[in-house]
């Protein structure tokens, strides 16, 4: 009887590389129709709210940009890492700890403060989220730490200092006893770039930050000494590379990119820091890179996913009754269904006759 079998590729599939993510997506479309049954909903109406919704209008799609730009902008930091074999899971605390420099700043405006301020609110962020990824890559260079544990261990020390801070001495006297700042005043909000939309110049920023990380990884010898890094340490030593300069270039960009990241939000959309920053954009953006192949324009397309993810699945929580954790769910959903899906990129499935001997060496 012929049964069906994973037989290794003689070298990796082009196609597959590129459709696997594609396939994912539908494996997790139809998981996710399978879940609105279960739970006795209507699942076109689930897949209406998921991926018709967040599109259907100007605002909507204003409101997918806005939730799209700090997914990009972190993973593309985190895309550099990867593909430097750093692992850097700890960029939502990168993302705090800029949310947290960014506004630090912005409470220093006052009535004779210049619109100039939008640009140390800016860099601030940056350098409260390179600051933070230095701390990993100081026990890592220093100590031999692993990078895993140390980044995502500081994540919950960001958010711890992000309470005291919101708790304590930032807390707003006039909040109504309110975990938060103030608002922050008009001239320190990132600028908008449109009327009517909260699309800011952060869209911009994120889209530069495309075209740099491009040219960063692919047309630079600085890039291309990240990626033998890698893919090969034993050849970049040889080359004469240097793995520290590879440690902190990769943790500097990353939390640089996520510092960003904290700061276009609190400026922009939130307009003051809360306890409620996190909104888990940090590890969210993990699946946007790998989603996105780690290539900067494929993680354009899989940061608008991610963000019709979160949209979808708050729509879905005031519309359909639904828990505020299926949006985890299907972020879930898509990263196993991908990790499964890339089997076909160096396997493929053939039907054998279960009577009959494998050739010796496998199939060619």
């Amino acid at each position: 009887m012929p049964k069906l079998k994973l037989e290794a590729r003689p070298q990796p599939s082009a196609f597959w590389s590129y459709g696997s993510p594609l396939l994912a997506l539908v494996c997790t479309v139809v998981i996710g129709i399978i879940l609105f049954a279960l739970l006795g909903k209507d699942p076109v109406r689930g897949l209406q709210v998921f991926f018709w919704e967040p599109i259907k209008s100007g605002y909507a799609v204003g409101e997918l940009v806005v939730k799209a730009t700090p997914l990009l902008l972190i993973a593309l930091g985190l895309a550099v890492c990867f593909r430097s074999n750093v692992w850097n899971i700890g960029a939502e605390g990168q993302y705090i700890l800029g949310a947290i420099a960014a506004s630090g700043v912005a409470l220093m405006a006052d009535s004779t403060t210049g619109r100039w301020i939008v640009l140390f609110i800016i860099l601030g962020g940056i350098l409260g989220g390179m600051a933070w990824a230095s701390l990993t890559a100081l026990l890592r260079d220093r100590f031999n730490a692993n990078e895993i544990l140390v980044s995502l261990m500081l994540v919950y020390v960001a958010v711890q200092v992000l309470g005291y801070l919101v708790y304590g001495p930032w807390k707003d006297p006039q909040g109504y006893n309110f975990p938060q700042t103030k608002t922050f005043d008009a001239v320190t909000r990132i600028p908008r770039l449109f009327d009517g939309s909260r699309v800011s110049i952060g869209v911009a920023l994120a889209l530069v930050g495309v075209v740099g990380i491009w040219v960063f990884l692919f047309r630079t010898r600085a890039g291309f000494a990240q990626q033998v890094g890698g893919l090969a340490p034993a050849a970049s030593r040889y080359a004469g590379f240097s793995s520290r300069r590879a440690l902190w270039t990769a943790l500097l960009i990353s939390g640089g990119m996520a510092g960003l990241a904290g700061a276009l939000e609190v400026a922009g959309p939130i307009g003051q820091l809360t306890p409620y920053v996190p909104a888990g954009y940090g590890f969210a953006a993990i699946i946007v890179a790998y989603v996105g192949r780690l290539h900067p324009v494929g993680m354009v397309f899989s940061a608008i996913l991610m963000s019709m993810f979160y949209i979808g699945g708050e729509l879905a929580q005031s519309r359909m009754g639904l828990p505020k954790s299926l949006t985890g769910v299907f972020q879930g959903l898509l990263l196993f269904t991908l990790l499964a899906c890339d089997t076909l990129v160096n396997y493929r499935l053939r039907w054998v006759d279960a009577a009959a001997p494998l050739p010796v060496g496998g199939a060619k």
